[in-house]
């Protein structure tokens, strides 16, 4: 798993030095480095929590890219055993989201949780996206022709807001740190003054070399537009990431019509 490489987008994101995240989590700024450049192991729930409350995000969203089990949970099951063989069934019956999600209804009408994470806001990319911007099977040899499409798809939705200009911004961010989080997916984010958070979203024809955290081609390129900075941004951005470890690219790669793209998509963030 690659976190690593989200883990310093929303680092640069939140404004904060490999050194100053380094120090607050109690870690050396080596270390640090070692971890979002992936030359070191995930670390450990304890520490993806550290980091997360750092960086104002839900620990859970950050492990759930990790794909590390939460402490509650691990907790849970050394407390009730019981539970254990009731996931083995969920997963050996394999349900699908729509299954799923009717039995999270059935457990908030039946056994309405209290617990303080439950409170967050469901993170979804489907509702910040339409037809018009999505781009399906685009030929292109660079990532910036990819940001230049998916500029030109997004400014219309942000008055104001030129093409060019949102292109460039695009790059310039893109040039700081690299928005590949793995999994053939790159996450170029771009900061307004005002105005609503959109999407665009951008499947490839081809695989696009780039410099990736597992080397792996890109795939697919998900832009986000949302205000100056701030929590929401570093939510969605960490939301992405996740969809991108869940196989987002996989899963959209011969899609050919944009209905069917936001259909998968919700099927995906059923249980966001």
């Amino acid at each position: 798993m690659h976190v690593g490489a989200t883990l310093r987008l929303l680092r640069v994101d939140a404004g904060l030095s490999l050194r100053d995240l380094a120090k607050r989590i109690g870690v050396s700024s080596a270390y640090l480095s070692r971890v979002e450049h992936g030359l070191d192991a995930v670390p450990t729930p304890a520490r993806i929590s550290a980091i997360a409350r750092e960086l104002d995000i839900p620990p859970t969203l950050l492990m759930d890219v990790a794909h590390q089990v939460s402490p509650l949970m691990a907790n849970y099951l050394e407390q009730e055993p019981g539970a254990g063989p009731l996931f083995l069934e969920i997963a050996r019956r394999k349900l699908t989201g729509p299954q799923l999600a009717r039995l999270r209804q059935l457990l908030d009408a039946e056994f309405p949780s209290r617990d303080a994470l439950r409170e967050e806001p469901p993170l979804t990319l489907a509702p910040l996206l339409t037809p018009e911007r999505l781009v399906l099977q685009l030929s292109c040899s660079r990532l910036e022709d990819a940001l230049d499409v998916a500029a030109g798809r997004l400014a219309s939705a942000v008055p104001g807001t030129g093409a060019a200009a949102l292109a460039t911004h695009l790059l310039r961010r893109e040039e700081q740190v690299s928005s590949a989080v793995g999994n053939g997916v790159a996450v170029p984010r771009a900061s307004l003054a005002d105005g609503p958070t959109v999407a665009a979203l951008v499947t490839l024809a081809r695989p696009l070399r780039a410099e990736t955290p597992d080397e792996q081609p890109l795939r697919l390129v998900v832009v986000l537009l949302s205000r100056e900075g701030g929590r929401i941004a570093r939510l969605q951005l960490t939301h992405v990431a996740r969809l991108a470890s869940l196989g987002l690219a996989d899963r959209l790669a011969e899609v050919q019509h944009p209905h069917e793209v936001l259909q998968r998509l919700q099927a995906m963030e059923h249980l966001s």
